[in-house]
C-alpha cells in the first residue's frame, strides 16, 4: 500500500467518524454541540411524547439508548453513567431508580391527601344500599363491601407517643409492632443507636380520635438482643407473655425467651395484676416461633431451626425434635386439630401431626410447595384453607383438603425479606407490606386489590413499615383502622 492511498483512507475514516452521532458524542470537542443539537431535536417533540425513564433510559423511539449514558427527559440531554466507587454523588442506575420511586411515592401521597380512592368501580354507599334493598346483596356480602368502601376512605394521622424517656423516642426506630388478640396492646421492638434492640408495650386503650395519644411502657433490663421472631403467648392467661427468638451476641448463644407482659408497668389489661414467670430456653439459631392454643399441646411453643423443628413444653421442659430438609422460616399451630404448619426456605409447607410423635415418617400430615422461600403461613378459621407468601412476592390461598392453590393475590413485592401476612376474615381483607415499602390491602374473597398505601417515609431497606390492622383498635370499644410504624413515627389510618 503506497503512502497516498493510506492517507486517503485515514481522511475518509475521520470523516465517517465525524458523521456518526455516537462517535461525536464521545469526542470532547463535539460533545457540547451534539448535546445542544439533541436538546433542540427533543424540544420539537416536547408536546407529542414524553420519554419514560422507568429503566433509566428513554422509552420513546425518538430518543436512542446509548450504552453507558442516561437520558434525562427534564433536562433533555444525555448524562454519563458513572461507576459507584469513590465518586462524589455519582449518577448510577440505582440512584436513578431510587429517584423515580421517590417521585412516585410523593405523587401518590399527594393524591391520597387530595382525593379518595375507590375500592371497586361502580360501588358507592348509595348503590350498595340500593342493591341490598333490592335483594341483590346478602348481609355477609353487604358487610364486606361496606368494609371495602370504608377502607378506601381511611385517612392518615400521626399518633403522639408519650414515654418516660422522650429523648429516646426521637432516636429509636421502629423495627416491628405486634398487636395482641384483643388489639388493646401493641408490642414493639425498636432499634437503638448504640446497637441492639429495645422492647416496649403501647397501651392502645387511649387511642381515641381526634387526639390519638398513646403511652409506651418500656423495660430497660431486656435490651441489646436482635429479635428474629416474636409472638404473643398465653401462659397464665390470654396474651400474658411475649415469646421472643433472640440472636446470639458475642459469646452469648441465642435463646427463646418468654417475657411476661406484666414487667412492662401498667401495660396489662385492667383487673389482671399477677406476676409473670420469666423463662429462657437455650435454643440457638431459631428462625421462627409459634405458641400453641390447642388443648392437646397445652403450654407448648415451637421454634423453627436450621433443618429441624423443636417443640417445647414450658411447664415440664419436655422437648420433641422433628428433622426437616430445610430451614423453617414460618410457623403456626392449628386450633381445632393438633397440627403445626411450617414454611421452609426450600419452598415446602408441611404440617406436623403432634399425635404421632417424632418417630418414623408418619408425622408429616400435609405437604404444599412454593417456588421460593416461604416467609409467612396463616391458617384460616375453619382450618380448611391456608394462606402463604414467599420471597418471590407470591401470595397463595391453598385448599388443605385438595392440596391445591385456589387463589393468588397479585401485586406483592418481595425478593429476600421476611415479611408477614395479616389475614382478617371478619372484615374479609388481607394486608401485607412489600419490600418496596407499599402497604397493600386485598379482598380475601376474590383477590381484588382494594388499596395501595405509600409509606410516609422514603423507601429504603431500613424503613420497611410494620403494620397492625383491627376492627377494634384499643379493645372492644375501639374504632377500626390500620396502625403503621415506620422510622420513629406511628401512624393511624382510621375509618372516616
Amino acid at each position: 500500500m503506497n503512502k497516498s492511498s493510506w492517507q486517503s483512507r485515514r481522511r475518509h475514516g475521520r470523516r465517517s467518524h465525524q458523521q456518526n452521532p455516537w462517535y461525536r458524542l464521545h469526542d470532547p470537542e463535539d460533545r457540547s454541540d451534539s448535546q445542544t443539537a439533541q436538546s433542540a431535536q427533543d424540544s420539537s417533540h416536547g408536546d407529542d411524547e414524553s420519554p419514560s425513564t422507568s429503566s433509566g433510559t428513554a422509552g420513546a423511539s425518538s430518543v436512542p439508548e446509548l450504552p453507558g449514558f442516561y437520558f434525562d427527559p427534564e433536562k433533555k440531554r444525555y448524562f454519563r453513567l458513572l461507576p459507584g466507587h469513590n465518586n462524589c454523588n455519582p449518577l448510577t442506575k440505582e440512584s436513578i431508580r431510587q429517584k423515580e420511586m421517590e417521585s412516585k411515592r410523593l405523587r401518590l401521597l399527594e393524591e391520597e391527601d387530595k382525593q379518595k380512592k375507590i375500592a371497586r368501580m361502580g360501588f358507592n354507599a348509595s348503590s350498595m344500599l340500593r342493591k341490598s334493598q333490592l335483594g341483590f346483596l346478602n348481609v355477609t356480602n353487604y358487610c364486606h363491601l361496606a368494609h371495602e368502601l370504608r377502607l378506601s376512605c381511611m385517612e392518615r394521622k400521626k399518633v403522639q407517643i408519650r414515654s418516660l424517656d422522650p429523648s429516646a423516642l426521637a432516636s429509636d426506630r421502629f423495627n416491628l409492632i405486634l398487636a395482641d388478640t384483643n388489639s388493646d396492646r401493641l408490642f414493639t421492638v425498636n432499634d437503638v443507636k448504640v446497637g441492639g434492640s429495645k422492647y416496649g408495650i403501647i397501651n392502645l386503650q387511649s387511642l381515641k380520635t381526634p387526639t390519638l395519644k398513646v403511652f409506651m411502657h418500656e423495660n430497660l433490663y431486656f435490651t441489646n438482643r436482635k429479635v428474629n421472631s416474636v409472638c404473643w403467648a398465653s401462659l397464665n392467661h390470654l396474651d400474658s407473655h411475649i415469646l421472643l427468638c433472640l440472636m446470639g451476641l458475642a459469646e452469648t448463644p441465642g435463646c427463646a425467651t418468654l417475657l411476661p407482659a406484666s414487667l412492662f408497668v401498667n401495660s396489662h389489661p385492667a383487673g389482671i395484676d399477677r406476676p409473670g414467670m420469666l423463662c429462657s430456653f437455650r435454643i440457638p439459631g431459631a428462625w421462627s416461633c409459634a405458641w400453641s392454643l390447642n388443648i392437646q399441646a397445652n403450654n407448648c411453643f415451637s421454634t423453627g431451626l436450621s433443618r429441624r423443628v423443636l417443640l417445647t413444653n414450658v411447664v415440664t421442659g419436655h422437648r420433641q425434635s422433628f428433622g426437616t430438609n430445610s430451614d423453617v422460616l414460618a410457623q403456626q399451630f392449628a386450633l381445632m386439630v393438633p397440627l403445626l404448619f411450617n414454611g421452609c426456605r426450600s419452598g415446602e409447607i408441611f404440617a406436623i401431626d403432634l399425635r404421632c410423635g417424632n418417630q418414623g415418617k408418619g408425622w408429616k400430615a400435609t405437604r404444599l410447595f412454593h417456588d421460593s422461600a416461604v416467609t409467612s403461613v396463616r391458617i384460616l378459621q375453619d382450618e380448611q384453607y391456608l394462606m402463604a407468601s414467599d420471597m418471590a412476592g407470591k401470595i397463595k390461598l391453598w385448599d388443605l383438603r385438595t392440596t391445591k392453590c385456589i387463589r393468588q393475590y397479585e401485586g406483592h413485592v418481595n425478593e429476600y425479606a421476611y415479611l408477614p401476612l395479616h389475614v382478617h376474615e371478619e372484615e374479609g381483607i388481607l394486608v401485607a407490606v412489600g419490600q418496596d415499602c407499599y402497604t397493600r390491602i386485598w379482598s380475601l374473597h376474590d383477590a381484588h386489590l382494594l388499596r395501595t398505601i405509600p409509606s410516609p417515609y422514603p423507601a429504603s431497606k431500613a424503613d420497611i413499615p410494620s403494620v397492625a390492622f383491627s376492627s377494634r383498635l384499643g379493645g372492644s370499644r375501639g374504632a377500626p383502622g390500620l396502625l403503621m410504624a415506620v422510622g420513629q413515627d406511628l401512624y393511624c389510618y382510621s375509618y372516616s
